[in-house]
């Protein structure tokens, strides 16, 4: 052990995260308890059963995050959600939805209006110990990067602020656009995909870390917001300017080189295993379209925990394509594109709101040197 140095003091216990757990079943309470109670760095700052006494429990409580189920008698959770951010606070929000339809599409109307994530509820388990243990392996991560445990206080933010400005020079011309993006990302991506122009001149595709059925709410919910076709990917579709494609939960997406000179290349979705526990994975997009598109790949790393997309930016500057990743201060966790910033492998860091700016200045090159089709096909042999 290392001792401490003369007049030196012993650091204090790190403060343990309050956690406040809305929902109206008295099981899914008790349930939520014991999932906060097996992390020593976490504890219950109190329980209610409505989202209006939540509200009314904040300034009493101080809780540092918020568990917020979607349907409750008396105030729902996206009505819980848009009150407490309309009061301007930016407590993080995980919400714990059912896996049915309308759940779903509640949940993903609450992490496009600034939810930090999701989880969903344990169905279908044989017994209670393995409901919570199956929750407790998908949500304590989550707190805990949103809550920032065992992070020194300020680490993140002064990484950030001594991180040079990185002004890379950018050469290549774009001939497609690839987003990888996890926590937080709905939100991001409906502030984003509404800033790309209805002419923008590639095509889109996205990897937001999302389960199966979700991807294509998701994909609705961009689709009446965006100017672009917002759809979920489809097998075989070809890559054709106009559309943006979000990958399907639970498989990965890949492009494939077109057969012949002329023709674009396409989608193509994987059953194979994960990559960084994810499928779909942000590294399996970046790489496949890397080796199909060259130096004609756009990366953009958007909000998001852990560093699924850092071997994927790897592989897109090894064939001299570009990387622009989201900054600390306005991503709501800086995992995904921290580890992309300190490996070096960003050309740009930038706030969330100059990203679309960016993406729409590159992609203007596109016109005057887009990459013919022949010399895919040639990038991908």
């Amino acid at each position: 052990m290392i001792g401490l140095r003369a007049g030196q003091r012993q650091p204090a216990a790190e403060a343990r995260r309050r956690v406040l757990i809305v929902d109206d079943s008295a099981a899914m309470r008790s349930l939520l308890r014991t999932v906060i109670a097996k992390d020593a760095a976490l504890e219950v700052a109190g329980t209610v059963a409505d989202g209006a006494a939540a509200l009314a429990a904040i300034d009493a409580l101080h809780p540092d995050l918020m568990l917020l189920d979607v349907e409750m008698p008396v105030m729902d959770g996206l009505t819980t959600l848009r009150q407490l951010r309309a009061r301007g606070n930016r407590m993080p929000v995980i919400m714990c939805s059912s896996l049915t339809r309308q759940g779903a599409r509640v949940a993903v109307e609450a992490l496009a209006s600034g939810a930090s994530d999701s989880v969903a509820k344990p169905q279908g388990l044989v017994n209670r110990e393995a409901a919570v243990d199956a929750l407790a392996a998908e949500l304590i991560p989550k707190i805990r990067a949103l809550a920032g445990v065992s992070r020194r206080p300020g680490a993140t933010e002064a990484f950030a602020s001594s991180f040079p400005a990185r002004r890379e020079p950018i050469s290549a011309a774009p001939a497609v656009v690839a987003i990888g993006v996890s926590t937080g990302g709905p939100a991001a991506l409906a502030a984003l995909l509404p800033a790309l122009p209805a002419a923008f001149p590639l095509p889109v595709v996205i990897v937001q870390h999302m389960p199966e059925h979700f991807t294509r709410l998701l994909a609705e919910r961009m689709n009446a917001i965006a100017r672009l076709r917002v759809r979920e990917a489809v097998e075989g579709e070809p890559l054709a300017p106009g559309t943006i494609w979000i990958a399907q939960g639970g498989r990965h997406l890949e492009a494939l080189a077109p057969l012949r000179a002329g023709a674009p290349a396409t989608l193509h979705l994987t059953d194979r295993p994960a990559e960084n526990h994810c499928r779909p994975s942000v590294d399996v997009l970046f790489r496949s379209f890397a080796q199909v598109y060259g130096a004609g790949v756009l990366a953009v790393v958007l909000t998001g925990m852990g560093a699924d997309g850092l071997n994927g930016c790897r592989a897109v500057r090894q064939r001299g394509g570009t990387v622009l990743v989201q900054d600390a201060a306005t991503s709501t966790v800086w995992g995904m594109p921290g580890a992309v910033a300190r490996a070096g492998l960003a050309h740009r860091v930038l706030p969330l709101a100059g990203i679309a700016q960016e993406i729409a200045r590159i992609a203007a090159r596109a016109r005057a040197a887009a990459i013919p089709a022949k010399d895919l096909h040639r990038a991908a042999v």
